[in-house]
């Protein structure tokens, strides 16, 4: 398995960019309790360092964080140590009995997956759904096209007291694949060390979505937020639910 959020990026992603995963977890947290979801096994698909899954063992709920990535599972393990974590493709892991499934962070877009496609998304809605308990929820969010212009590329750069990222992101509008060049700079000791990554993100339309998850047997909702705190631009929430 190629290692994707190496040692270093994954630093910096958890200590540099929490935002998404501390802001987000509110609002998700409202989500179950209107469910009349309160406790049990919460599965989090691209768990990351373990922000969301702290927030929600906190609230009494069980969890099993899924990540592609040694390091960030490494951190979740510290952060969390009540939690089960694995490291494994969120397309391939087997999803157990559970109450909830939540995918924060446009998890369900990136291509880490050589065999990521449409067909295997949908074998993960279904998949989902059978381990899902009546009145289950799966809450998740994607990407959309639309966050660069054709032909264009956006660069950003942002910096920690000793880390600096630097961000180049560019959308093939025809394939509707977004690629960041991502190069990181962390300080170990005197000197700076240098990773560089790339990543791809396969980009889908929320009326698609929201179709696939209907033919599977969900009811499905989608919104531009989690609670008070408003998604990016060209990003879509969805809850879906199984009946009861």
């Amino acid at each position: 398995m190629k290692e994707w959020y190496k040692e270093d990026l994954a630093y910096i992603h958890d200590v540099g960019h929490s935002d998404y995963a501390l802001k987000s977890a509110p609002g998700i947290l409202e989500i179950l309790a209107q469910n009349n979801i309160r406790d049990g096994l919460v599965v989090d698909l691209g768990c990351g360092s373990g922000l969301s899954a702290l927030e929600l063992t906190k609230a009494h709920y069980q969890i099993l964080g899924v990540d592609i990535s040694e390091s960030l599972i490494a951190i979740a393990r510290i952060r969390v140590p009540s939690a089960e974590f694995q490291v494994e493709s969120l397309f391939k892991i087997d999803i157990p009995f559970c109450n909830a499934v939540i995918s924060i962070g446009e998890c369900l877009n990136y291509l880490f997956d050589g065999d990521n496609n449409c067909q295997m998304l949908t074998q993960l809605f279904e998949r989902i759904y059978n381990a899902l308990a009546p009145g289950g929820v799966f809450v998740f969010d994607i990407a959309e096209p639309g966050q660069v212009i054709e032909g264009k590329r956006i660069k950003s750069f942002t910096e920690g007291k000793d880390w600096i990222v630097l961000v180049e992101k560019e959308e093939d509008q025809e394939k509707l694949v977004l690629s960041r060049r991502i190069v990181s700079l962390r300080k170990v000791g005197e000197y700076y060390r240098r990773d560089d990554e790339l990543h791809y993100l396969r980009l889908y339309k929320a009326a698609d979505i929201t179709e696939k998850l209907r033919q599977v047997g969900f009811t499905v909702g989608s919104m531009s937020s989690y609670g008070d705190y408003k998604l990016p631009q060209a990003h879509v929430a969805f809850v879906a639910r199984k009946s009861m």
